[in-house]
């Protein structure tokens, strides 16, 4: 921040004091991703022209006034698309691999020998179509999966999935892959779109990944699936609730991965996420168009900014 500070007055505040910070501010950098303490203090914004969050979900910033008013929304899109796909990728290999059944053979100090997956050969959905999904695709067809994907618009000339699917009629797609991955933006024509009919789709013994939002999935709905055993696993670096509490049976079940959402937060990115905002204050001084500018009716930015 120390370009920002020489050219600029910055407050460093927390949550209690964000209404005093943002009188007279004309931008804000919400570092605090999943704060929602915006809403609360959006009476205080008398002058606020710019807020930037730091991810690329903004789910936490959806609010009618915001979303209704001339403040212009940016995010930090880009930073994490390539630790986010090589974690999926892993995420599939460790699956396929069965990791965790060696970890727990090895803590066992059991020898049994095992015949794994091959991952080539397999497919995947990916539900979501920007820049996050496009670089999960782009992994897993290096390793010979056959990828599609799942957005808005449904097409068949795709150029980093081929055909994508409308996610209006996801589930009449669910049941012709093997490995589903959420990645879509929390909106509301998302939220809770992974429930029992969704997972109920799912071809049998399928897995599912979400690196998305945990409010995309039911997550008790998600749990049945799992307990029946149509689904053979899951691998989930988001929850509707988190930390993931303490009593979820989640925790339990061999066949599920859990991570503390991480899935993007590889060594530096905390500079990374700096290094979005200074360019795009150094944009908005000079008069240049901001870089990552949401469409806050859709929830996210288009493909084409």
């Amino acid at each position: 921040m120390d370009l920002i500070e020489q050219s600029a007055t910055v407050r460093y505040t927390d949550t209690e004091g964000l209404p005093d910070a943002l009188r007279g501010a004309d931008a804000l950098f919400l570092y605090d991703f999943l704060s929602r303490a915006l809403a609360d203090a959006w009476h205080a914004a008398d002058r606020l022209r710019w807020v930037h969050v730091a991810s690329a979900g903004v789910d936490s910033v959806m609010f009618p006034e915001l979303r209704d008013s001339d403040v212009v929304l940016t995010n930090s899109r880009g930073v994490f698309d390539s630790a986010i796909a090589e974690y999926v990728l892993g995420l599939v290999i460790a699956f396929a691999k069965d990791f965790a059944g060696s970890l727990r053979l090895q803590q066992q100090r059991t020898w049994q020998h095992r015949e794994t997956e091959r991952v080539a050969g397999t497919s995947a959905l990916v539900v979501g179509t920007g820049p996050i999904g496009r670089a999960i695709a782009s992994l897993l067809r290096a390793v010979g999966m056959r990828v599609a994907g799942a957005g808005r618009r449904a097409r068949s000339d795709d150029p980093d999935f081929g055909t994508v699917v409308s996610s209006q009629e996801l589930t009449q797609h669910l049941g012709d892959y093997d490995v589903v991955v959420a990645v879509a933006p929390l909106t509301s024509q998302t939220r809770g779109m992974f429930d029992a009919d969704a997972f109920a789709a799912m071809r049998p013994g399928a897995r599912f990944v979400n690196v998305g939002r945990g409010e995309l999935m039911v997550t008790d709905d998600l749990i049945s699936a799992l307990r029946s055993g149509h689904l053979s696993g899951a691998a989930l670096d988001v929850f509707e609730q988190e930390p993931l509490p303490q009593d979820s049976p989640l925790w339990n079940m061999e066949n599920v991965l859990i991570s503390a959402h991480m899935s993007g937060d590889f060594v530096g990115w905390r500079n990374a996420l700096v290094e979005v905002f200074t360019d795009n204050f150094a944009r908005w001084r000079d008069g240049r168009e901001f870089r990552n500018v949401v469409d806050k009716h859709l929830g996210y930015v288009p493909s084409t900014n």
